[in-house]
């Protein structure tokens, strides 16, 4: 995992996603070459994109899309803005967090409506609340999303970071500590971790859910730079198009989605773990205001819960408009 992981971007992992069911004559052949770089390792919650370019959805829409690993959702954001990478998948607290310091990238359509945050550990270890982690040692993975969240979810609970033992450790060495029991708990998505776990150690894992202890927000959506949006908001367009269109349908097929991610990295989990951690990831997509409504469609009031909420948390200092963070003019209709 070191090795694969090492390097900041645009030195990182690059998973180069062929489509095998695209039509050439249907724009396969002079479709465009487009970079989207993943918040991490391909796990069971990125099957839509592998899913859509083995359909040939990304083709259909003129886009020749290369997958790449990331290193967190902030250095995705970073990377995004940076040009680096013309789309970014992330948390959208990361997001906030980068727009506040100046980093110059937009969303352009939240997918996981239901943040998937949460504390991981053993059932056995018989934590059923926050206080319960008192005293207790935490895995984490600096850069990723959690490390902004985790202090604002300690602090709704009315716990400091204190109360904690922090352990920051790479992704790989995150879920062996836990097994070995070197350290308590981790903290990552219910959506990636948990269900690896449960399969390595033979053993049940319980969850402390954000969004089940007072901290909801948006997660991980589409991005990409201003200079992007500015300069060719047509292929924005089409990446969004070719986006929501790729998980509408792997929505309806999870099983033949989780299958499409086969071989797309030498860590991914096994093929029962991927599809739970994308059938997981599937009861995350809607808020009560987009029920009934295409993947990826947002409204201007759940976004401002949102930046509410990161600005009550001390995640961003100020809230701005939805307008600062989103770009809504392309973003998912329907």
């Amino acid at each position: 995992m070191k090795r694969v992981l090492a390097g900041l971007l645009p030195a990182v992992l690059l998973i180069t996603a062929c489509g095998g069911g695209g039509d050439p004559a249907a724009g396969g052949g002079g479709a465009r070459e487009v970079t989207l770089t993943l918040n991490w390792y391909p796990y069971g919650e990125h099957a839509p994109f592998y899913y859509g370019v083995k359909q040939g959805i990304y083709d259909r829409h003129g886009i020749k899309l290369k997958i790449q690993a990331g290193q967190g959702s902030g250095k995705t954001v970073t990377a995004t803005g940076a040009g680096q990478t013309d789309f970014g998948w992330a948390d959208t607290s990361a997001l906030a967090t980068a727009v506040e310091q100046g980093v110059p990238a937009k969303s352009i359509g939240v997918f996981l409506q239901t943040t998937p945050a949460s504390v991981q550990f053993f059932t056995e270890k018989n934590i059923s609340r926050p206080e319960d982690l008192k005293g207790k040692s935490v895995a984490t993975t600096a850069g990723d999303a959690l490390t902004k969240t985790f202090p604002a979810f300690l602090k709704q609970n009315g716990m400091r970071e204190s109360d904690v033992s922090i352990q920051n450790i790479d992704p790989a060495g995150k879920m062996a500590a836990v097994i070995s029991g070197r350290t308590d708990v981790l903290l990552g998505f219910a959506s990636d971790q948990g269900p690896t776990i449960e399969e390595k150690a033979g053993k049940d894992v319980g969850y402390l859910r954000f969004a089940d202890f007072g901290l909801n927000y948006f997660s991980n959506g589409l991005l990409t730079s201003k200079s992007v949006l500015q300069k060719d908001p047509e292929l924005v367009r089409k990446m969004v198009a070719a986006t929501q269109e790729a998980w509408a349908q792997a929505e309806k097929a999870p099983e033949a989605a989780a299958e499409s991610m086969k071989g797309a990295a030498e860590q991914l989990p096994s093929p029962a773990v991927v599809l739970e951690q994308f059938k997981t990831t599937l009861t995350l997509l809607h808020t009560d205001a987009t029920k009934g409504k295409a993947p990826g469609v947002n409204t201007a009031e759940d976004w401002r819960r949102t930046i509410e909420t990161f600005q009550r948390t001390g995640i961003i200092t100020e809230a701005s408009d939805p307008s600062a963070y989103w770009e809504e003019s392309v973003a998912p209709k329907g």
